[in-house]
């Protein structure tokens, strides 16, 4: 099966049923860039491939499609845009190797797979070195329970059920770029060369990786995750998260991207409402919601993200606590900071709210409504609404 050929599902809405409005964010990366050392030209560059992912997102939604397909589409875009840290472009461990994370969670099973059991939240991925597209893999698993019915895999094996499903594997060579490479290399102290062994310095290679130089200027040493959660048409949330993980992490090093409360999250439950507040949404009209979702997906320092369960927690500010979004996140990258952590999130509910808190310079962002319109930013001063 070749999922590059395969056409999202278009579902039509049901009679009677109130219609979500549809929205999708995303992040590629939070940390690492610098105002200071930034110009136009490069600011450009990073703007146009995170518009690149919501246009990707955006189609899906825009044709009745799930958030599940939306919100792997726009990762997809990132993993395959190297200036970002997944996929091609993804950073090298200690021994110049690429060891790929990815993630998915839904608030709820997708209603093109009704087969999908409630209880199967989402899948995760760690320490893939032959996977194109993280993103695609972790949803192909995710819809097959019976190939994969666990809830994290890892490597060898996992790239094996792959095959078996029909996807293509590529040789590491693929996710070579002259700049990752050099931070590498730089970073231990060592010489530029030589370079990992398949790759070849051409004139063709050059010319490809000529943006790169962008790339050196504003996003050194990254320790970055790309991200996107979609709100489809049906109130379904979707997060997918992927990574290459921090520059020079230890072989075998396992981020938060792939662990489930962590990196990520997403999760339905039901509302309750007193006599005052029903009177009053029926006397002014306003809609009754009975069930609320919300998804996040984070970048940064993973290891602050693991030890405090940072993307559940939000989750459970939001519902225990009755937090709005923006505040519930916010709470929870400060609380990063203060222990060291650099980073931020993005998060989206039900009702199509928005928040993208981060606690350093800049994190690449951006977020598209049902209006079509791409908006974008990279600095913390920067708003996208």
């Amino acid at each position: 099966m070749s999922f590059e050929k395969e056409k999202q599902p278009l579902l039509p809405q049901a009679a009677g049923r109130s219609r979500c409005k549809y929205v999708l964010v995303i992040h590629g990366g939070a940390g690492t860039m610098s105002r200071k050392k930034s110009t136009n030209a490069q600011l450009k560059t990073y703007h146009d491939g995170l518009r690149v992912a919501l246009k990707a997102g955006y189609r899906v939604l825009k044709d009745g499609g799930e958030a599940m397909d939306a919100a792997v589409a726009a990762v997809a875009a990132l993993e395959d845009n190297i200036l970002f840290n997944a996929g091609k472009g993804a950073v090298f461990n200690v021994a110049g190797k690429n060891e790929l994370e990815a993630s998915i969670m839904l608030s709820k099973p997708p209603a093109s797979h009704p087969h999908i059991p409630s209880s199967r939240r989402g899948f995760g991925l760690t320490l893939l070195t032959h996977m194109r597209n993280p993103s695609k893999l972790v949803r192909e698993l995710y819809l097959s329970p019976s190939a994969a019915p666990h809830a994290f895999l890892s490597g060898e094996n996992a790239e094996n059920i792959a095959e078996s499903l029909g996807i293509t594997l590529v040789n590491p060579a693929y996710f070579y770029s002259q700049a990752r490479w050099k931070e590498h290399r730089r970073g231990l102290g060592l010489p530029d060369t030589p370079y990992p062994p398949g790759t070849h310095e051409s004139e063709g290679e050059i010319k490809q990786n000529s943006s790169l130089a962008i790339l050196e200027a504003l996003d050194m040493y990254p320790t970055g995750t790309v991200g996107a959660v979609a709100l489809d048409i049906r109130g379904c949330i979707c997060v997918v998260t992927s990574t290459g993980g921090r520059t020079n992490k230890l072989v075998g090093r396992i981020g938060d991207t792939p662990v489930m409360s962590a990196g990520y999250w997403a999760e339905e439950w039901g509302t309750k409402s007193g006599w005052l507040k029903k009177t009053w949404n029926t006397i002014t009209g306003k809609k009754i919601h009975t069930r609320m979702a919300v998804g996040i997906s984070g970048t940064g320092d993973g290891d602050y993200f693991i030890r405090q369960a940072t993307a559940s927690t939000i989750a459970r500010r939001v519902q225990l606590l009755g937090e709005p979004i923006a505040t519930a996140a916010q709470v929870a990258v400060e609380t990063l900071r203060r222990d060291g952590g650099v980073g931020g999130v993005i998060i989206l509910d039900s009702e199509g709210n928005v928040a993208t808190p981060l606690n350093c310079e800049g994190m690449y962002r951006g977020l598209i409504r049902e209006d079509g319109v791409p908006k974008t930013a990279i600095f913390d001063d920067e708003v996208l609404e």
